[in-house]
């Protein structure tokens, strides 16, 4: 019992931690391409994100550890969020590839950042938007055992989150955890309702929902945008699920205002 109660409280903290603000400082330019319009803060680029003002396309470029690579089935439901909350009328685009490993023993930011640049391929153009989505095979260094924290993943720039791939699978696809597909959506998902700006992070509320005890998170417990997501606060619940949690109407209503769907 003790076990699973620590585990249960494990899982709550997951999601709690992980919108992070990093700006960045690098003024690569390559040809036309300014590569430092995709790094800045986490949800200043919502609104170019959600609506075809400026851009009409969007570009994912996966980017996973050799041997880490996301399911996908996640990957096909993270485009499909993109779809039902963004206008893309030319499309998105799912780019994946894998990576030897950086021979990490924990990731800082500053890792996660220094793969990125060194990495990415994919920059803003003029009508395509890139995202830069990466997978790793070791697990945060902002874990702590003392107080029993996980993260999952965390979005750190405007165009930019990682998902600790090797602690998403520890937590999945055993008895009393939840399937691996369902658990890399939720935390994909939710990295990605940071960088449209939820909640209260670049994307305006039009209605009081940002929960005070966890800034930048919605207080409404069965939301996607929730700290600790309605399905993630039980394992055994969690592994009953069959969909991921949803963004709820006031995140939809925020997102709408600001030029998606």
């Amino acid at each position: 019992m003790k076990f699973k109660i620590l585990i249960s409280f494990l899982f709550l903290l997951i999601i709690s931690a992980c919108s992070k603000d990093e700006s960045g400082e690098d003024n690569d330019t390559d040809n036309t391409v300014s590569k430092v319009l995709n790094r800045q803060t986490t949800g200043s680029s919502a609104r170019d994100l959600l609506s075809d003002n400026t851009f009409t396309s969007m570009i994912i470029e996966v980017v996973y550890v050799e041997g880490f690579e996301p399911t996908e089935s996640a990957l096909n439901n993270f485009t499909t969020f993109l779809e039902n909350r963004t206008y893309k009328p030319n499309g998105i685009t799912v780019e994946k590839r894998a990576i030897p490993s950086p021979g990490k023993t924990t990731y800082s930011l500053e890792d996660i950042a220094d793969i990125e640049i060194e990495h990415r391929t994919h920059y803003n153009t003029s009508n395509q938007i890139a995202v830069w989505a990466y997978f790793s095979d070791r697990k945060s260094d902002n874990d702590s055992e003392e107080n029993n924290t996980v993260v999952l993943g965390t979005a750190y720039w405007n165009t930019s989150f990682v998902i600790y791939q090797e602690t998403v699978e520890s937590f999945s696809n055993s008895p009393f955890e939840p399937d691996r597909t369902l658990l890399e959506t939720t935390v994909i998902n939710h990295e990605f309702g940071h960088i449209l700006g939820l909640t209260n992070l670049g994307t305006p509320l039009q209605s009081e929902h940002e929960d005070e005890e966890h800034p930048k998170h919605c207080d409404i417990e069965n939301c996607l945008m929730y700290w600790a997501s309605e399905s993630a606060a039980n394992l055994s619940d969690m592994a009953g699920m069959s969909t991921a949690p949803q963004l709820d109407a006031q995140c939809i209503a925020d997102l709408q205002a600001n030029g998606g769907k």
